[in-house]
């Protein structure tokens, strides 16, 4: 990569009268291809920010989904829904006039790039998924069970919980994901508070912690899958989270655009954290 490459803004962008923030690298005419990077549940676009050095000079653009990182929420009487993400995409697209573009997602991300591309192919080039194949939205029957949780949940009141320090909310993380390693903590920490009665809370919505009252069971999201005609990229953690070996060999097949076998990097969850340069490889070789 070109060590003069243009730094990246950061701009906000009306999504029905929300605001997301995005950070993009602004390119015009018919340049480098346009690369959206879509983060995982309650992290933020700074995730990507150790694979950045190691990327070709692609147009990039780095999304916060609504209510985290830097995003706004909801609000009072507001829920997150699923579909919210995939109109996030489209928001940022569209804010961005970018007619189409290439989509990496980690977890999160990689489950709503899925569904962005199936529900709109004319407007994504391909998709990379990190540590990411589908919902785990189980079976018909959960269904009601599922509802009554969130009915349940919304009874919660959205508290959000002070950290003495930013080295503190680290070590949560850590708690969460003991795979994550210390540097990467520190770093989804740092950009991921704000002050907060004489310390630090997480940015988050803490209505995100509520259960969605629907879901995709495995049925429905096959049937969605289905639409994605684009390239479609796997990279795994060689110690990451692995879906039960009938659901992997099921959604494998169910994507006939899937570009080879998966690509297993050494680590976690968070692999793109703790191997950027060769996450950041597998990108390169793989977007055009």
């Amino acid at each position: 990569m070109p060590a003069a490459a243009p730094p990246l803004e950061s701009r906000f962008i009306d999504a029905q009268g929300l605001a997301l923030h995005v950070r993009h690298r602004p390119m015009g005419g018919d340049g480098p291809p346009a690369v959206l990077f879509l983060h995982g549940w309650l992290d933020h676009s700074h995730s990507f920010d150790p694979v950045l050095p190691h990327l070709p000079e692609w147009r990039l653009v780095l999304l916060d989904f609504r209510g985290m990182g830097r995003s706004g929420h909801v609000g009072g009487g507001g829920t997150y829904h699923f579909s919210d993400y995939a109109l996030d995409v489209e928001s940022a697209l569209d804010g961005l006039g970018l007619k189409e573009a290439h989509l990496v997602g980690h977890s999160l991300g990689g489950i709503v790039s899925l569904a962005y591309a199936a529900a709109r192919p004319e407007r994504v080039k391909s998709v990379s998924l990190i540590e990411s194949l589908g919902p785990s939205g189980g079976a018909p029957a959960a269904a009601l069970e599922r509802l009554r949780s969130f009915l349940n949940d919304s009874h919660r009141p959205p508290n959000r919980k002070r950290y003495a320090s930013v080295e503190d909310a680290a070590a949560r993380l850590r708690e969460n994901n003991p795979s994550l390693p210390e540097a990467a903590a520190l770093l989804l920490a740092r950009h991921g508070t704000e002050p907060f009665e004489g310390g630090v809370a997480f940015t988050f919505d803490p209505r995100h912690r509520r259960r969605f009252g629907m879901a995709h069971d495995e049925a429905q999201w096959l049937a969605v899958q289905s639409g994605v005609t684009c390239p479609v990229q796997l990279i795994r953690g060689s110690d990451g989270l692995v879906p039960a070996e009938a659901v992997l060999k099921r959604r494998l097949e169910a994507l006939p655009t899937l570009a080879g076998p998966p690509v297993v990097i050494p680590g976690g969850h968070h692999v793109h954290m703790e191997q950027p340069e060769a996450v950041a490889g597998a990108l390169a070789r793989f977007i055009r």
